[in-house]
């Protein structure tokens, strides 16, 4: 993570066995993050020159990344085109400084009422708790994954140990979800970590947005921990074929992956994994 520090060093008491012990102990950071939009207006448009799209509870770190992978999570944006420009606010107080990030768009973007007052408050757990997230993906004609290529069962069951090598600071401090995207032979080729499982997957899509890379049709994604529907949302948006995880799937995020046509793994271990949809794709 660069920027701002995600781990802050806490005075802790340890109980155990009828002892105590003092120490400090590696925490991870949860601060709030606004993403704010600023535009010329097109003829015609009387959107405002700048505004406040959201606030998220994230960890420090990669919140440029984090902002441009929420714009194109929302469909708000597609491509690195439609970005002007993107940077930590310089008019707020220095208390505040680091986070607000301003996110300038270009002026063929459109932005309508409902995508201005749908987002308001997301929480480190839930992401934009409500949101009609199934039906805008349909109304905004995203189509199925195409990656096809066969996924071998041999390299699922190495990827719990290769995250748990990759995640230097959920080593540190326990309290870190990840993202990370996986390579056609199963390799982690990209790796964010968050408070907040939904932002690592935007640090993961920001990322990947900025090196035009978007969408990916042939390689998959992995998680650290529960898969929600909103996690197979962004997953869909960025074009993965496969997603991974190591724990389980909700109801809806297995309506969701097998709309898509996407290959949905969880309870991901070294001996076995659950397939939920997508089952012909791994071989």
């Amino acid at each position: 993570m660069t920027g701002k520090r995600s781990i802050r060093d806490h005075q802790v008491s340890t109980f155990e066995k009828g002892q105590v012990t003092h120490r400090i102990d590696p925490v991870t950071v949860e601060e709030p993050l606004e993403i704010r939009l600023l535009r010329e207006p097109s003829e015609g448009d009387l959107t405002p020159k700048r505004m406040s799209l959201a606030i998220t509870m994230r960890t420090p770190g990669d919140d440029k990344e984090l902002a441009l992978g929420f714009l194109f999570s929302e469909g708000i944006i597609r491509s690195n085109s439609d970005v002007l420009g993107a940077s930590p606010s310089k008019e707020e107080p220095e208390a505040a400084r680091g986070n607000v990030m301003d996110i300038v768009l270009a002026s063929h973007v459109s932005l309508d009422e409902k995508t201005l007052h749908r987002h308001t408050y997301i929480n480190s757990s839930c992401g934009v708790c409500g949101k009609t997230s199934i039906d805008q993906l349909r109304q905004d004609g995203i189509k199925p994954p195409l990656g096809t290529e066969p996924i071998r069962s041999t390299w699922l069951h190495e990827l719990p140990s290769k995250l748990e090598q990759e995640q230097q600071h959920f080593k540190s401090t326990g309290g870190l979800h990840a993202a990370a995207v996986l390579s056609e032979s199963g390799d982690i080729q990209l790796l964010r970590e968050d408070v907040g499982r939904h932002n690592a997957m935007d640090k993961v899509l920001g990322a990947l947005l900025q090196s035009d890379e978007l969408p990916l049709s042939h390689r998959g994604v992995l998680f650290s921990g529960r898969t929600s529907f909103e996690l197979i949302q962004k997953a869909i948006m960025g074009g993965f074929p496969l997603i991974a995880s190591v724990g389980a799937p909700s109801s809806l995020a297995i309506e969701l992956a097998t709309e898509f046509g996407v290959t949905l793994v969880g309870f991901l271990s070294a001996s076995r994994f659950n397939v939920y949809s997508g089952a012909e794709r791994i071989s």
